[in-house]
């Protein structure tokens, strides 16, 4: 519920402050005192349009803000979900009109976009007047209440995983449904795909295995050539000159001396290590050296094979990638050429999934006629209570071609407000004085199943009289006792029932008018509804307001 509502500068409105409770709270006034921008305030406030207009003369900025309490359990999961969560069971909320065009938001003090902003918004309020907060009189919410009053939203649950189910294996079905002549197609396309890789036969790590051997069979002179003379110059020696392990041996030689006559200088085992070692690379080198072979043409058969394995990066970038694709293309092959049995199998479990979602939805289906009638009788003794005997309320479904989550068929609420007239939807036909009743009727009905907390009315009283007048006090009463509800009233009768009565008042200080909204007491209530009474002798008028306050049940103290 609306706990807090502060408006500054906002048309007529320099400052207003009010506190609010449970129950029926109105707000009544002269014509022209400001009512209205209450409820365009509040609209603002809840992510309507915000246009300078609104910015009271003279001033820069114009300010709403709003702390609501008291929320259903569906909407603070969303503000949770959202990452704004409820601290101390308050959501605070604020709207900035500027001068300039710019709108500040803000949600629990912090700033978040216009767009987020009013969809966090949605389901606060349901302003009669404002059809994005009227739940109501939009088609889509319909089924959803409809199942909400008959209590039936697990006979949903499991119609809505029965439809899923059996759309799932259409989805199945349809990626599978594919021509004959396409079908065919496809099959000769990956059967050449895979005899293509398969002829070729490529083995993972042999594209750089290959590419390494080029590249020493394309050297292959001159690696001979260094091999024998790596060789020479370690082991041989060549033109008179000493090898390396001849000279080597010379130095082991005198080491050796040298240690008999100084054993000081201990580098015997380092000496012989290096003359051993050397030793066997020279071995590995001439080993090498005449064990290298170039086979004739093997380079040709290497650049032939290396372009086969090229072809083939067409693909996947390695040759682990190119089996990969072959392995998937094996399987998609194995589905086409099985696709008869596989739609054997998938109308089988379609027959099975349809069955049992037909049970499900079927049962639903019967439940939701039943409560459709229930609600269309509840309406039809509401409606004669408030003046709109000859109007006329239908539940229709429309019957939905495939099994979708919401059952067989989709509800949407009708009405003809004259006899002799057809029903026709809800949010084309219902308006004026009608509208107002409509929706009192309505939301009598189906508040209790209402997750917004808090309804507001707008002149539900307009065009209504005599004793219908009285009834649409009642009613707004029996609402608020389940909900939060504002209205805005020309009708003493009506507002004669409100747990809270603010009067509204446009007057003129210095040079400036402003509006302004002040909670009434008891003795200011009863003159106030003299005041809406009207006609007459004062006395007379004052009179019967002491009537209607003794007869709504409030009574001075």
């Amino acid at each position: 519920m609306l706990a807090e509502l502060h408006v500054e500068n906002f048309g007529l409105m320099e400052t207003v402050r009010m506190d609010f409770g449970r129950g029926l709270t109105v707000f009544t006034g002269e014509t022209g005192a400001g009512k209205s921008m209450l409820i365009d305030a509040l609209g603002v406030l809840l992510g309507g349009r915000a246009s300078i207009d609104f910015i009271r003369h003279g001033e820069s900025r114009a300010r709403i803000e709003g702390v609501f309490e008291d929320l259903a359990p569906e909407y603070l999961l969303r503000l949770e979900e959202a990452g704004y969560p409820v601290e101390d069971g308050q959501l605070f909320l604020f709207r900035e009109i500027n001068s300039t065009g710019k709108n500040v938001c803000r949600v629990q003090g912090r700033s978040i976009p216009l767009t987020l902003y009013r969809s966090l918004c949605v389901g606060l309020v349901d302003i009669h007047g404002q059809i994005e907060h009227l739940s109501l009189f939009r088609p889509e919410t319909h089924q959803n209440l409809l199942d909400a009053l008959g209590g039936l939203q697990d006979d949903v649950d499991l119609v809505s995983k029965a439809a899923r189910a059996y759309q799932k294996i259409l989805r199945k079905e349809r990626d599978l449904s594919i021509s004959e002549d396409e079908r065919q197609k496809r099959e000769e396309v990956l059967a050449f795909q895979i005899e293509e890789i398969e002829r070729v036969n490529p083995v993972p790590g042999e594209e750089e295995d290959l590419s390494q051997e080029r590249k020493r069979l394309s050297n292959a002179e001159r690696i001979s050539s260094l091999g024998s003379e790596a060789y020479a110059a370690l082991y041989e020696g060549s033109s008179g000159k000493p090898s390396a392990f001849d000279m080597l041996g010379l130095v082991r030689k005198a080491l050796q001396e040298l240690n008999r006559l100084d054993e000081s200088l201990n580098v015997h085992d380092q000496i012989e290590s290096i003359y051993y070692s050397s030793e066997d690379l020279a071995e590995q080198i001439r080993a090498y050296r005449d064990n290298f072979e170039f086979e004739p043409g093997r380079l040709d058969q290497i650049e032939e094979r290396l372009i086969l394995l090229k072809k083939l990066k067409r693909f996947g970038a390695t040759i682990q990638e190119v089996l990969a694709k072959r392995d998937t293309m094996l399987r998609e092959l194995d589905q086409i050429t099985h696709v008869q049995e596989q739609f054997e199998t998938i109308n089988q479990e379609k027959r099975e999934a349809l069955k049992a979602y037909e049970k499900v939805a079927k049962q639903l289906s019967l439940k939701r006629h039943e409560i459709a009638k229930n609600i269309e009788n509840g309406l039809a003794r509401e409606f004669a209570d408030l003046g709109l005997e000859k109007s006329r309320f239908e539940v229709r479904f429309t019957p939905n071609d495939e099994p979708t989550t919401g059952g067989l068929e989709t509800a949407e609420f009708y009405f003809s407000a004259n006899l002799g007239e057809p029903p026709k939807p809800l949010a084309k036909v219902a308006s004026g004085g009608e509208m107002s009743r409509l929706m009192l009727a309505l939301k009598s009905l189906l508040a209790r199943v209402e997750s917004v907390g808090t309804f507001i009315f707008d002149e539900v009283d307009s065009g209504v009289g005599g004793r219908t007048i009285h009834r649409v006090g009642e009613k707004l009463a029996k609402i608020a006792q389940n909900k939060q509800v504002f209205c805005i009233t020309h009708a003493a009768q009506v507002a004669a029932f409100a747990e809270a009565h603010y009067g509204i008042v446009k007057e003129v200080t210095g040079k400036r008018t402003r509006t302004r909204v002040d909670i009434l007491s008891e003795n200011e209530r009863i003159e106030e509804l003299a005041r809406m009474l009207g006609g007459g002798e004062i006395e007379i008028a004052r009179k019967h307001a002491q009537e209607l306050w003794q007869r709504s049940g409030r009574g001075l103290t």
